[in-house]
């Protein structure tokens, strides 16, 4: 008898495993490698998951969404949809926006967030379209900074909606530089030295935090200046030191010789406390005019907990 229901436990755990290894997650497409924070990849996983919703039940969905704010208005982060003309047909956090059209609103710094939305999606290069701004936190007075991805959606009933959601306070992803050094990068191959106005320019996607996106030439040339302040534009950066007199600049450049992109990691000061800090440069070879460039970018990397 022991036998009997040692083997009949066996079958019924072996059953269940064969059927739970014939569904599929919903998230079994949406690729998160990329991402180093739970956040993030959180953030992303409750976009999508409304998304789906949109999808496959179209346009009476916003009728479950509105009767069930609170599941789409976390103590992280919000749901809002927009049509492609942008106006604002859902918002979990500011009921107020709701039937608006936003398409020129702009943050403090003169970003338009909703236009770097829609030209987010477009871009094969950024998958879960992202986009960075400041905003204001629901029921609070002052913004704050703020990474928002966004999925289209084309609903059943033919309509397509930009569906999204940001995060407060967001943490600095490597792969948040990586897509718009790339962007820049394929920029200045199409258009040449005309995109570098738009590469510098405070209020492009190119720019945003403490994050802004610098070229120079081999020898060390700069072509946007990695600081806003144009005084300090012809500092030679292949010979620049970090706080441990790392040359961060000169390393990238060797593992170049070999490569199209580098990330290399240096020290710097902390702005809050006396530590030094790691912080992560990404660079990659592009063309300008038929002449060789880099482009490339700098974000903190992940610190462990207190």
């Amino acid at each position: 008898m022991r036998l009997f229901k040692k083997w009949g436990l066996l079958v019924i755990l072996l059953l269940l495993a064969s059927l739970m290894s014939g569904c599929k997650s919903q998230h079994e497409d949406l690729d998160l490698t990329m991402y180093q924070y739970r956040d993030t990849k959180d953030l992303v996983k409750f976009v999508y998951d409304a998304s789906l919703i949109l999808k496959k039940d179209g346009m009476k969905s916003l009728a479950y969404f509105r009767n069930n704010r609170k599941l789409f208005n976390t103590h992280d982060y919000y749901l809002y949809i927009y049509d492609m003309q942008g106006t604002n047909i859902y918002h979990a956090g500011m009921e107020q926006l709701e039937g608006k059209y936003l398409w020129d609103i702009t943050d403090k710094n003169g970003k338009k967030p909703l236009q770097l939305a829609y030209d987010a999606i477009k871009d094969t290069n950024n998958p879960h379209a992202w986009v960075h701004y400041s905003w204001w936190e629901t029921g609070k007075f002052y913004p704050v900074p703020k990474s928002s991805c966004h999925f289209k959606v084309k609903t059943p009933e033919g309509n397509e909606l930009l569906v999204g959601g940001g995060i407060d306070y967001p943490h600095e992803e490597q792969e948040f530089i990586r897509i718009i050094v790339d962007a820049a990068s394929q920029l200045i191959e199409n258009e040449g030295r005309k995109a570098l106005a738009e590469i510098s320019d405070p209020v492009s996607k190119y720019n945003y935090r403490e994050v802004r996106v610098f070229a120079f030439r081999p020898d060390g040339e700069i072509l946007i200046s990695p600081t806003i302040n144009s005084a300090f534009a012809q500092t030679n950066l292949i010979g620049c030191t970090d706080e441990v007199k790392h040359k961060p600049f000169a390393e990238a450049l060797k593992k170049l010789q070999s490569a199209d992109r580098a990330w290399e990691v240096f020290m710097a000061k902390s702005r809050y406390k006396r530590d030094l800090i790691k912080k992560s440069l990404y660079i990659r070879k592009s063309v300008m005019d038929g002449t060789e460039i880099y482009v490339a970018a700098i974000t903190g990397l992940p610190e462990p907990p207190n």
